[in-house]
């Protein structure tokens, strides 16, 4: 177990988020950071560093803040070390210490942008910073959804406006999804403004610098900020069907666009990727059993590009993943041996440890919410089958696979396979289990809406590979794919076995933190557990 290992930086209770703090601290935290006066000055180096920063840490402490619960759950990844004594967070014991970097990292993240906005106002007075503080609001979106689809309610409006006490109040996830909409609209219309003109070179030039996605293209972050929008809009589908519609109708015609082909996808450039030593240093992460269970019954030509054949003596060379939250018998010297993970895509490996991409949206996740939204009849969305066969047709673009593409998209016959485990044949799941899928490839117009939304899904499911976050939430959202029971329940009861994990409990250090705690309980409508459903999630 390596978690011990890694730096956790995390606010204490008395030092949790202070406005007032954090813009006297700025300036000698960025001097520090960033040597001399002349170069804390020089090519806006006050922004660009800390933006940089805010981009490189949407993977810091990734193992303990998603890995070990959302990309678990996704039924993407697995992992062979019994950690806790076997019973962690795969087994439903959830472990405070773990789920508390959720949020603070998020903290960090606020707290750079707070230190972007000082910068801009107090070392650059004059220059129009809007595309810069635009593409900074996006990230921040990313950020506080993310922590609020883990959560529930999220401190996201009010972070910098603490109450006359010091508390400060969360939103319910219902207005924080209000407020991402309402943001987004909002950045795009300036994206598209500064974009258009020739003036803001300065707050251009600073972009390019600090821009570790794009490069400093406004067009492309428009789009993406675009596609955000409609990928939100979506999730409130069942909770909120008017608004979903009336929010989706807008990204789908909007004239930003929405990211639909591959030169456009959003990947952060990362360096060294933390999947990098997760899996291959320290080998606690492997592939999820369901993963392998759906490529291999597909047939998919994806899973040599996101998964390793075993080296175990009893499974060599074959594909074969871990159930999650069954009894991993000795561990490592039993199951570590199982394929690991990896993402080998068309242009390069996003786990490298050298030149690593922490995936934000792609062109595969715009044609599967074309295709839903298509499904619930809103306006604009185009043809149903075209954007789900675009969606699979872009997805095997982006993993190099496009050669094979005919043919799949022809199976009508193919479904999920059945699981065999051979160091224990009590996790075996044989065919005709209602744990497994039995949706097919190809598209079906006489299938019903219900049997075209799994179909819909389980290929969203197959192409948002590796990001386990957003791939359990539309989990969570629809009940696609069906994925495999957990066979330890280690939560006392607290989380059905059959309905799932729903949410990450808040941790110790919100609830003794200046953050209004019990406002936020009372927003998440009932206990603080992970048996609790989010407001999204409506349809089960």
């Amino acid at each position: 177990m390596k978690i011990n290992n890694i730096k956790i930086w995390m606010l204490s209770a008395g030092l949790m988020f202070s406005a007032s703090n954090c813009t006297n601290d700025f300036e000698e935290i960025n001097q520090q950071n960033n040597g001399s006066p002349e170069n804390f000055l020089a090519d806006y180096t006050a922004i660009v560093n800390p933006l940089q920063t805010l981009q490189r840490n949407f993977q810091a402490n990734y193992q303990i803040r998603y890995n070990l619960n959302a990309d678990m759950y996704s039924g993407m990844f697995s992992t062979a070390t019994p950690f806790a004594g076997g019973k962690n967070n795969l087994t439903y014991n959830m472990i405070d210490g773990w789920n508390s970097t959720i949020m603070s990292e998020q903290q960090s993240m606020f707290n750079a942008s707070i230190i972007i906005d000082n910068a801009a106002k107090n070392y650059y007075p004059g220059v129009d910073f809007t595309a810069t503080l635009a593409v900074k609001k996006i990230l921040k979106i990313f950020v506080a959804s993310r922590v609020s689809d883990s959560h529930g309610p999220v401190v996201y409006s009010k972070y910098e406006k603490p109450n006359s006490n010091g508390t400060t109040d969360f939103d319910s996830q219902q207005d924080a999804y209000n407020y991402f909409i309402s943001d987004l609209t909002a950045v795009i219309a300036d994206l598209q403004r500064i974009n258009s003109s020739t003036q803001n070179a300065e707050d251009k030039s600073a972009l390019k610098r600090a821009d570790l996605v794009y490069g400093g293209d406004l067009a492309k972050w428009a789009k993406l900020a675009n596609s955000l929008k409609l990928r939100l809009a979506m999730r409130m589908s069942y909770a909120d069907p008017v608004k979903s519609k009336q929010y989706s109708e807008q990204a789908l015609t909007s004239s930003a666009g929405l990211i639909t082909n591959n030169t456009d996808n959003a990947l952060i450039s990362v360096t060294k990727h933390e999947f990098s030593f997760i899996i291959y240093e320290w080998g606690d992460c492997l592939i999820g059993a369901p993963l392998v269970t759906y490529l291999k019954g597909y047939n998919d030509p994806r899973l040599s590009a996101y998964v390793l054949p075993a080296t175990d003596a009893a499974v060599s060379g074959q594909y074969i993943g871990i159930r999650q939250g069954i009894d991993l018998l000795n561990g490592k010297s039993t199951y570590g041996g199982y394929s690991q993970p990896q993402a080998k895509s068309a242009n390069g490996d996003y786990f490298s440890g050298t030149d690593g991409k922490f995936k934000l949206f792609t062109a595969a996740e715009t044609w599967f919410l074309k295709a839903e939204a298509s499904l619930r009849g809103y306006s604009g969305a185009g043809d149903i089958q075209t954007n789900y066969t675009t969606g699979i047709t872009q997805s095997f673009g982006e993993w190099g696979k496009n050669t094979n593409i005919t043919n799949y998209l022809a199976d009508n016959t193919s479904i999920e396979a059945p699981y065999v485990d051979p160091k224990n044949t009590a996790n075996n799941i044989a065919s005709g289990d209602p744990q497994l899928s039995t949706i097919t490839i190809a598209w079906n117009t006489t299938d019903s809406n219900e049997r075209k939304l799994e179909r819909i899904i389980t290929q969203k499911w197959l192409s948002l590979y590796p990001n386990g976050p957003e791939a359990w939430a539309e989990q969570r959202r629809t009940g696609y794919p069906i994925l495999f029971k957990i066979k330890q329940n280690d939560s006392g009861n607290l989380i059905d076995t059959n309905i799932m994990i729903r949410r990450i409990p808040y941790t110790n250090s919100t609830k003794n933190s200046l953050f209004n705690y019990a406002q936020a309980l009372q927003q998440l409508g009932g206990a603080d557990n992970g048996g609790t459903k989010l407001w999204w999630d409506k349809k089960q």
